[in-house]
């Protein structure tokens, strides 16, 4: 009986929905992974799925500054983050535009699902 039991589950996980089983991932960047912009004062990035804001962010880093090679990394602080009304979306409202040098972008949202996914990028400002 245990051998068929574990077919019939096996057999149940593998013809379950791909949604249910799915995780959300990055679709889109304002500014984009391995862009250069200039001195963007808001950044968006929209995920496959709807995820919940308050246990979702970004943490923002300076990692190079033009004309210093030995720049420390600097956190960025004082932004505002919104979802917006699709539940897809992220704002990110920064206090300035950002000042030229490189940048690291982590991200990291909880699904409605619970599952919490997290990844980044980088970007440089000219």
């Amino acid at each position: 009986m245990s051998r068929f039991l574990t077919a019939a589950i096996a057999l149940s996980i593998a013809i379950l929905p791909g949604t249910a089983l799915a995780h959300s991932k990055l679709l889109s960047s304002s500014p984009a992974a391995n862009a250069t912009v200039a001195k963007p004062t808001k950044l968006t990035l929209t995920f496959s799925e709807k995820f919940l804001g308050p246990l979702s962010g970004i943490d923002l880093v300076m990692t190079g500054m033009p004309g210093m090679s030995d720049h420390a990394p600097m956190p960025i602080k004082g932004f505002k983050t919104v979802v917006a009304p699709d539940g897809k979306t992220m704002i990110v409202t920064l206090p300035r535009a950002l000042p030229a040098g490189s940048y690291d972008l982590k991200w990291h949202i909880v699904g409605a699902d619970q599952h919490k996914m997290e990844g980044g990028y980088s970007f440089k400002v000219k």
